[in-house]
């Protein structure tokens, strides 16, 4: 049981630095898209880049099933949802 346990903690922190990548993807987003910082920042458009990279295997998929809402990209916030999910049947499956 133990080992589950810790198996539950290791997904939890996976799942926590996953929502902040995410939340860090869009917060650069934002800076960019409303012009508070440059988009010739290289270190900042390469950070951007590297994060994009990372998450878009993930995101894909969801941006795939979703209808096309225009600019807002809500595919992001489906994949907290779907984290958090998994996060909350792994603690029923793992504390019961």
């Amino acid at each position: 049981m133990q080992a589950l346990a810790t198996i539950y903690e290791i997904v939890s922190m996976l799942t926590n630095v996953l929502v902040m990548l995410i939340i860090i993807q869009f917060i650069i987003g934002l800076l960019f898209a409303f012009n508070v910082v440059n988009s010739s920042n290289e270190f900042l458009s390469s950070f951007y880049m590297a994060i994009n990279r990372l998450l878009d295997p993930l995101l894909r998929p969801i941006r795939n099933i979703m209808p096309n809402t225009g600019a807002i990209d809500f595919s992001p916030l489906v994949l907290i949802i779907l984290l958090n999910i998994v996060l909350i049947v792994l603690s029923g499956i793992i504390y019961s």
